[in-house]
Order: C-alpha cells, then structure tokens, then sequence
C-alpha cells in the first residue's frame, strides 16, 4: 500500500511496459492527492515543452488542504538537455511537501539529471513481460473483475493479444462487457469478441508448418502477406518458432524434466504440449536444413528485386515436406 507520507520526493516511473508505468502513476496520485483536493494541489507537465521555471515554482508551491502537493512530468526522456539542466538546482533541494513525479520509456542513465535523481530519490524500472508470463498475467487481471477464463479461453486470449498490456487490458475489457452478469468466459466467448490481429495469424501459420499442414499455412501466409504483414516478420516469426521446437527436442533427447521446459524454452506452459508434439515430427539433421533454408530465404527477401510471396511460399513447401519424411 502506497502511502503519501512514505514517498520520496523525487520518483522516477520509467520502462518500456507502458501499462505498468501508468498504473503506477495512478497508484501515486491517488495516495498523494485525494479527487477533491487536485484542483489546488495537482499540476501535470509535458517533456516536449515544459518550462522549468514552471516546474519549480509548481513544486515550491505548499500545499493546500492537505499534507503533499504533486508535480507530474510525462514523458521526461523527451525533454532537451537545457530543460534538464534547468530543474538540477530543485533536485539537489527537493521540497519535503512536494512529491515531483516523473515518467519516461527509456533513459539515459549516464546523464548528471538521472544520476542526482537515483541518489535523491527512487527509480522504478518496469519491463516488458515475457511471453511466458502472460497468462498468469490476464487470469489474475480478470480475477480482479472478478472474472475466471476457462483453461482453452485463456490460451486464445493471449494467442490472439499478444504482450501488449494496454492492449490486453483493452481487450479484456470488451470481453467483461460482452459477458454481462456472467463469471466465467471460455473460448467461444474469447473467439467472438477479441479481436483477431495479424500477430494471432503468424501464430497460427507457425502452428501450421509445425503441424505439417501446408495447405492451412498457405492461407494464413496468403492473409498476412495480403494485410500488408512484413516478409521478414513473418520469417523472423517461423524462425523463432522453429528455434523453440529444436530446443525442445534437444531438451527431450536429454531426458530433462518437463517442468523445466518453460522456462528453458521460453514458452507458456499452456503452449507446451503442442508444442513437443510439433517438435516430435523433426530430428536434428532435418532441423539444420530448416535452418539453413530460413538463412536462405532471408537473404533472398533482402536481395533487390526478389518476390516475397514466391520465396516464404517455397520455404513453406520445403518445411512440410521433411515434415512429411518423418510423420
């Protein structure tokens, strides 16, 4: 529980997970400032163009009708050097009333501005989450409305959303709203209101060169390219997929144990047994030529000249048919 009397007078929100930087800023503003209060004691600045004469004044201002006042800088990294130099004098004296709250997706620690701010006050990192912490990412989130997602309800959640928290929180969302009264969504609710994004059809493709079903990743590989999805997206996408599959026959000749294999491979657990068998239906000498193809298709896509569609269309002959070899 964040309390105003326990922050620091300088915080520094920063990362490139967008979602939880803004939850944070929430969090503080909430504990610093109560709603009635903000009129008076709540003063919000942009990096582009903030004057630092203003930022000062604003933070040096006490407070009225409660014990701290905040200052707020979004989007701090995009501020000019002079506009950093104007506010070290403030962060060598900070004010014990003001809480000065500043935001960023990336900087330059190297910078005097960053270095006297981390020795003052408090930095918070947030990075982006991974892959494999999705789902316990969303069942939680949907927990707090208090909303369950069925086991197949959840995989295609976060098959068709991605990492992207603001867009899953989004998402998530419309899918409270299209339930009404009801607690528990399963898959054909996922599948009838979350959107279904390029990112869900390169899964898919990938899926289906796994799975040896060319005919299905000829038309996912139609609709991507169509969209207007990158060629060496969509490569850089089968190559990924097919690194996780390598890994995991690898892991499996080894005899390591499954309940490693997450974390190890970088999959969710949800994703993992279709993924093993996918990766059963290849042995490590079909899984070098694969390789070597997708370094030669790559080198064919940035070559001048060359036709995107002819060359993934081949790759994705070439994979099924040694897929075809071994099943």
């Amino acid at each position: 529980m964040i309390q105003a009397g326990s922050l620091p007078g300088l915080v520094l929100l920063y990362g490139p997970e967008s979602y939880f930087v803004e939850q944070g800023l929430q969090l503080i503003r909430d504990a610093v400032v109560s709603p009635e209060n903000r009129d008076f004691n709540l003063t919000q600045f942009y990096g582009k163009d903030f004057k630092p004469g203003e930022v000062v004044e604003q933070a040096r201002t006490f407070p009225v009708f409660s014990e701290r006042r905040l200052v707020i800088i979004k989007n701090v990294n995009d501020a000019s050097a002079d506009q950093l130099e104007g506010l070290l004098t403030y962060l060598d004296e900070p004010v014990p009333e003001t809480v000065l709250l500043l935001t960023a997706d990336k900087i330059d620690a190297r910078r005097k501005f960053y270095q006297i701010l981390k020795k003052s006050g408090k930095v918070f990192e947030f990075k982006k989450i991974y892959e494999n912490q999705l789902p316990t990412f969303v069942r939680d989130l949907a927990k707090s409305f208090n909303v369950t997602l069925t086991g197949e309800g959840l995989k295609l959640f976060c098959k068709r959303v991605g990492t992207n928290l603001v867009e899953v929180q989004g998402e998530l969302e419309k899918l409270l709203g299209y339930l009404g009264d009801r607690d528990i969504a399963d898959e054909k609710d996922v599948a009838a209101i979350v959107s279904d994004t390029r990112i869900e059809s390169i899964f898919d493709l990938t899926d289906a060169l796994g799975e040896g079903d060319v005919s299905r990743a000829f038309h996912l590989l139609d609709r991507l390219l169509s969209e207007g999805q990158a060629p060496l997206m969509v490569l850089a996408m089968m190559t990924r997929h097919f690194r996780q599959m390598w890994k995991v026959n690898e892991l499996v000749a080894q005899r390591v144990p499954q309940s490693e294999f997450p974390k190890r491979v970088g999959v969710s657990p949800y994703f993992l047994k279709g993924l093993m068998k996918q990766a059963s239906r290849f042995d490590n000498q079909q899984y070098r030529l694969v390789f070597y193809q997708f370094l030669e298709t790559d080198l064919a896509l940035k070559s001048s000249g060359s036709e995107p569609r002819m060359h993934l269309e081949k790759l994705v002959l070439d994979i099924a048919a040694m897929g075809k070899k071994k099943s």
